[in-house]
């Protein structure tokens, strides 16, 4: 098999702002893999806080030496499960994944076990922002179609916070609403802010606390009044099982986890234990988004939105514009590259 690597800048449309900080931008590095004349595609996005540049992605990819396996299947097991971040994993299992899905003629969701092709809500990000700015987003969301809008929070006037999430909740209320504080909260903090979130009609807040206490955020959501989705303390599967039973949900991330077998994995583990899947996602272009697309028809609150947060998104594939993301009956991932875009020196 023959690889190569392109990394690109994905501007956004307006800076995003969260708890712990603000993005107007991300470097994506995108694996193509060929193999008998089919070419499949994979990306890795840069993350502040996991560390990861564009250099160090490109250099990690470039070492897993795709090269030196005869075709897809066999790469595909032999990934690397320990010693590579996961966004490399990743990324390189999204081109794999693609690369059988096209040559086979088969789209991934049925490669992974899902025959048919399904439609389904994700929400929208709406970050740390003016009221009014808030305000005019959830309107103009809710009329393109979302019925699910996530608010970010954890800014350090928690009253701005509140109000926030009552503009919006005035401005499109019929919209459910998902809470993100990214952390931000100790406990005594979210004790006290949580009931007045649940009382505007919040269905359920995500990772509440500062992470490195799974425990803390378990006794949390013994108490909540409202549904706890563990993100930062659930980044692997040991990290879940740990939380399965104890938080309402835990928010699986491909570039988290390691891709999309590692979140199937994730998936069987909190089967029937009170704990819910949610996909969540980096900012990224649809080619990064479109292999969780895949998995969307099991979970309960679906996140993917990424792709809806740039400034001009290169592939096509997944949809989202109206609220609805979609896995598509083409081959592979579905998804295609529609416009020439910068490449970072």
């Amino acid at each position: 098999m023959k690889t190569h690597l392109r990394t690109v800048r994905l501007e956004l449309a307006e800076p995003l702002r969260i708890s712990r900080s603000t993005m107007t931008a991300r470097d994506a590095v995108w694996l193509g893999v060929e193999h008998e004349g089919v070419t499949g595609y994979g990306e890795a996005v840069s993350s502040v806080y996991y560390g990861l540049d564009a250099d160090t992605l490109a250099r990690l990819i470039s070492a897993v030496r795709l090269e030196r396996f005869a075709d897809p299947e066999s790469a595909l097991r032999n990934l690397p499960c320990g010693g590579v971040p996961a966004a490399v994993t990743a990324a390189v299992e999204s081109a794999l994944l693609d690369l059988m899905g096209k040559r086979d003629g088969v789209p991934v969701h049925r490669l992974v076990g899902t025959p048919t092709s399904f439609r389904v809500p994700t929400a929208r990000t709406i970050g740390i922002t003016s009221l009014a700015h808030a305000a005019a987003e959830a309107r103009r969301l809710a009329a393109s179609g979302f019925e699910i809008l996530k608010v970010k929070a954890g800014s350090s006037d928690s009253e701005d916070d509140v109000e926030r999430v009552r503009v919006i909740r005035d401005a499109a209320p019929r919209t459910r609403l998902l809470l993100d504080p990214n952390g931000a909260w100790s406990v005594a903090e979210a004790e006290r802010l949580l009931p007045r979130f649940a009382a505007l009609g919040v269905e359920a807040v995500e990772q509440p606390l500062t992470p490195g206490d799974p425990d803390a955020l378990g006794a949390l959501a013994e108490k909540s009044p409202l549904p706890v989705i563990a993100d930062e303390d659930a980044v692997s599967l040991a990290d879940v099982r740990r939380l399965a039973g104890r938080v309402q949900g835990v928010n699986v991330k491909l570039a988290k986890c390691g891709g999309v077998h590692a979140a199937l994995r994730i998936a069987e583990a909190i089967e029937g234990s009170g704990t819910d899947l949610m996909l969540g996602c980096l900012t990224a272009s649809t080619l990064g988004l479109a292999p969780a697309v895949h998995l969307a028809d099991r979970a309960r609150w679906t996140d993917l939105d990424g792709h809806l947060l740039l400034a001009h998104d290169p592939w096509d594939g997944i949809g989202g514009a109206d609220g609805f993301v979609q896995a598509s009956i083409r081959p592979g991932l579905g998804v295609e590259e529609v416009a020439a875009h910068e490449d970072v020196a």
